[in-house]
């Protein structure tokens, strides 16, 4: 399907952010965000330290139906105006997520558009081409509270994942060390905040895996030497406090910086002659001294790096939105009994043009 202008109605309810979107696609290929409305559940979670999956989805199905209106009403169209609905179909909290695709599918059935089921992921990787239009192919970092990878993005659908991790994401460790120091939740602004004030050389935390030639990460071993630290130091002052939130922030960046280096080196070696881009998505990514650390390296092997927004490196419905978009354009759509897929690897056999969609 090809026309000049796109207009894609996107949700997103994977976690504990209800959210819709409405995202406009230009015929070049460039696009611009009508509408991006998220409700988050911090609120609802945070006596818990964590998300808890059926309040999560309790609060998606009490909300969603507003937030698709909100959305509607902030960029001033109807359904008449819509080309697709675009939702999330995995990975994620599964209760979460059937709300969402189970909304859309009745959307669009409702209308008689495309529906079009989105990797929560794909999410991620192409909201660079919304917002900063980057040609491809290039290197994803997903640092998030569920995923940490590096994918190579190649084109839509064409995605091959050259590392994650073997244990937690980061954004879960950052979030699990703020709960071991009673910082609060979500975990890493509070994190960020206290290791700003702390001395990242008292403690000596592990760099897990550093020495490995793999793009992997293991961020477990390194939980566990914060807490024995935690637990050696007790009762914490806010001096021990605040230098655990450093030392653990310190080792975090190194890991990340040797990663990187070694995977824009892959980049320059298997893709030659093409330009070196990285793009970071995922909450982690608003993490200054990581963003720094980030910059520092892309500049050390001649590469672009690209954040986009805070407000779309978090989840949101306009990055679903736009991927519905980027495949809507391409003739891929999905039949309304497409089933919701709790783990969904981006780089599975079914993310191209396959036999799943029609």
């Amino acid at each position: 399907m090809s026309q000049a202008r796109t207009i894609i109605l996107g949700i997103e309810t994977s976690c504990d952010e209800t959210a819709a979107a409405i995202v406009a696609r230009n015929g070049d290929g460039t696009g611009h965000v009508l509408s991006n409305i998220v409700r988050t559940q911090l609120d609802e979670h945070k006596a818990f330290g964590g998300v808890v999956p059926e309040i999560a989805a309790r609060s998606h199905v009490q909300w969603l139906d507003h937030i698709v209106a909100q959305a509607l009403d902030a960029a001033d169209l109807g359904y008449k105006d819509i080309d697709g609905v675009a939702a999330t179909a995995g990975p994620g909290l599964i209760g979460g997520v059937l709300v969402g695709l189970t909304t859309a599918k009745a959307i669009a059935k409702a209308i008689h558009k495309p529906l079009i089921a989105v990797n929560h992921l794909e999410g991620h990787a192409l909201t660079a081409r919304l917002t900063n239009n980057v040609p491809f192919p290039f290197l994803l970092l997903l640092v998030s509270g569920g995923h940490s990878q590096f994918v190579l993005v190649r084109d839509v659908g064409d995605y091959e994942r050259w590392g994650t991790t073997i244990d937690d994401a980061l954004g879960e460790a950052f979030d699990k060390v703020a709960k071991m120091l009673n910082l609060g939740f979500p975990g890493g602004p509070k994190v960020e905040e206290w290791a700003k004030k702390g001395d990242a050389k008292r403690f000596k935390f592990p760099r897990p895996l550093l020495k490995e030639k793999r793009l992997d990460f293991s961020f477990s071993g390194l939980k566990t030497a914060v807490r024995l630290a935690a637990e050696a130091a007790a009762p914490l002052s806010d001096k021990d406090v605040a230098d655990i939130c450093a030392g653990f922030q310190s080792a975090v960046v190194a890991v990340l910086q040797k990663r990187c280096g070694q995977a824009l080196e892959r980049f320059a070696d298997e893709l030659p002659g093409e330009p070196i881009r990285l793009v970071v998505a995922g909450g982690v990514a608003a993490n200054q001294e990581i963003g720094d650390a980030l910059h520092k390296v892309a500049g050390q092997y001649d590469a672009e790096l690209i954040v986009p927004p805070m407000n779309l490196c978090t989840d949101n419905g306009a990055m679903i939105a736009w991927a519905g978009a980027e495949r809507l354009v391409r003739g891929q759509v999905d039949k309304s009994n497409f089933a919701a897929r709790p783990r969904w690897p981006l780089d599975s056999d079914d993310m191209g043009l396959g036999d799943a969609h029609g």
